[in-house]
Formats: C-alpha cells, structure tokens, sequence
C-alpha cells in the first residue's frame, strides 16, 4: 500500500480466474465502479490496484470483496450483482451476496435457478418459510410475485400443500369487466396474465395446463373467493392495494388448515378511487405484531430487472416525497392564512 501524488492506492491480492469473472467482458463491471467512485482500477503483476481518494478507494475495496466471495464459490456474476454491491452499505457482513446466492429456490422449466438476489428478498423468502401469512410490500421489480410463485411450486411439488391458488382483482376500480369482448374467462384472463406468465416459465405450460385441468392450480379474480374456504393450499393474492378493506377482510378469513398465505402489492401503484381507502393499507395498520403474521418491505435496492429500472423507482420515490413535504408545507400556510383571518375578525 503506498501514497503517489497525493492518490491512495489500494492493492488486492485475486486470482486471475476471479480477475476476470470481476472485470467483466471487456472489463465492463471495473469501468462501472470506476465511474460511480471516481477511481482507477487496473491489474499489475497479477494483483489489482485501486487508486483514488481514500474513502472512495475504501469503497470499491468493500464492493470487490463482496463480488470476491460470489467468484470463489463459482457462481456467474451479473450486471446485477455489481449494481447492487454497489448499494450495500459498507458495513453490510462481507460475504452476504455468497450467503444469498446459496439460498436455491427451484430451477425453471430451462433449468435457470430461482434464487434471492438481495437481502431484502432473502429475509422476504425467509418469511415466507416460517409464517403463515406473508405481506411482500414495494415497487415493481423487486421480485415479489416472482418469488412468491416459485415457492409455491416448489411446495406443491413436494407435496406440501395440494393446490396452488393464484388471485388477484381483476380489474382495478371495482372489477368492472363488461366493456371487454368474449365470455367471462376471455374478459378476466388479461388481468391475470403475470400470474400465467410465471406459472410457465417456472412450471411449464404442459405441466401447468395438466394441473389446472385436475383443479389443482386456479387462477382466479379475487371475487371467487367469497365464501370459500381454503384448506391445505398456496394462496396468493397479488396487487392487494387495489383490493377494498372488505375485499381483503373477505380474503383473509378464507383461509383453512393447512395453507400458506402470501399478499403482494406496492402502496405506490393504487388505482382505487381517490376517495377509496386500500385494504392493503388498512391491513397493514391492523394486523401488524400478530403472531405467525410477517411484513417484508422491499425497497428500490431490491429491484432485479433493468438497472434503469431501479432508477426509475428511485426518482419517482425522490418526487412523492417533495410532493408529500410541499403539500404539508401549503397546508400549513393555509392553515395559518386561517388562524390570521380568524384573528383579525376578533
């Protein structure tokens, strides 16, 4: 470790089969921390030197350890990865993308593993193993559904549960289907379609179709749901913040002996009427502290599609939140505006 023109070096001792698993083609992933921390990272008689100014060296030290340790148990590293290696903090237990990576799920239909890729999705599947109920809260593409249909298939197929129910509402404001062509199917399956999606590539079509033929998976609306009971099943109900408080309390009481409840949606994404509360809200208000009951919030550091993506999610979070404090902030003038009107009548 030595000091030239006032630049920290850094220098790290990696094998030249993890050096090149690091990189990237054409060293893509070096370029993007050289960038996102303003450093300079090349290799030099076998090891890999870091320049820059300390922190920001300290940093990218912090980052590479972590994509060390998915690179020496052979795992492929992403794009990915490095994104979100990137977003640890630096006090997050060297090791953890290894520690996540371990936790298998199942494989697709293509043989592709479904795994965690965050530690906000590994304590999601890790709630969902030992609760009965699971609420996966956040934004689009942190998994949430994804996740939550690769467990249930994977305790289907082990015999765990005998059917797999997926339901979701149909249509946002009021399940009003009557302006679609066709008949009723032809009028839900449009709104249902994630849900198929899913069930294909992690099951199969044949095998789903032959399942869903014996009553063994059902996709249905939520309005299905009432007045049933749902023994010894996986029940997933997807997009819950556009279901009414009634529509969830009728959800919740559906459940039998034997079941495994998982409840998904992002508050951010409601399209109830303005004047309509969510039963997802109400339910998180109420039902938090019971036992057997688990709340996992994901966040847009759990995002696992496109990087842009992730950025997307972050800058609409960034603007509500000016939203929110510039609403509060006129209606506190207003509010004043009030008291001085108020005052000056006396």
């Amino acid at each position: 470790m030595t000091r030239q023109m006032n630049d920290f070096v850094l220098q790290m001792e990696i094998p030249a089969k993890d050096q090149q698993a690091l990189f990237g083609m054409q060293d893509k992933y070096i370029k993007s921390l050289e960038k996102e921390y303003a450093v300079s990272i090349y290799s030099r008689d076998g090891d890999v030197h870091i320049r820059g100014d300390e922190e920001k060296v300290r940093r990218v030290e912090h980052v590479m350890k972590q994509l060390l340790s998915l690179s020496r148990k052979g795992a492929e590293i992403a794009q990915q990865n490095v994104d979100y290696a990137m977003s640890l903090e630096p006090e997050a237990k060297e090791g953890i993308l290894a520690e996540i990576d371990d936790d298998m799920i199942c494989h697709t239909i293509n043989g592709k593993p479904i795994k965690p890729k965050t530690i906000g999705q590994k304590e999601y599947v890790d709630a969902i193993r030992h609760n009965m109920i699971v609420f996966g809260l956040g934004p689009a593409g942190t998994g949430k559904t994804y996740l939550a249909m690769a467990m249930a298939i994977t305790a289907f197929k082990r015999e765990e549960v005998g059917r797999i129910i997926l339901t979701r509402p149909a249509i946002e404001a009021g399940e009003k289907l009557g302006f679609l062509p066709g008949d009723l199917q032809s009028k839900v399956d449009p709104y249902l379609r994630p849900l198929y999606d899913a069930l294909y590539q992690i099951m199969g079509a044949e095998s789903f179709q032959k399942n869903m033929e014996k009553g063994l998976i059902e996709v249905a609306p939520l309005a299905y749901m009432r007045g049933r009971t749902l023994d010894n099943a996986y029940i997933i109900l997807d997009e819950a913040q556009n279901t009414t408080p009634a529509q969830m309390k009728m959800f919740l009481t559906r459940i039998g002996f034997g079941s495994k409840v998982i409840i998904t949606g992002d508050a951010s994404q409601k399209d109830l009427a303005p004047d309509m509360k969510s039963g997802l809200d109400i339910a998180g208000r109420v039902l938090r502290g019971i036992e057997d009951i688990a709340f996992c919030e994901l966040t847009s550091k759990d995002v696992v599609r496109h990087p842009l993506v992730q950025k997307i999610v972050k800058a609409y979070e960034t603007y509500e939140a000016k939203e929110e404090k510039r609403k509060a902030g006129q209606a506190g003038k207003e509010k004043g505006r009030r008291g001085a009107k108020e005052y000056s009548r006396r």
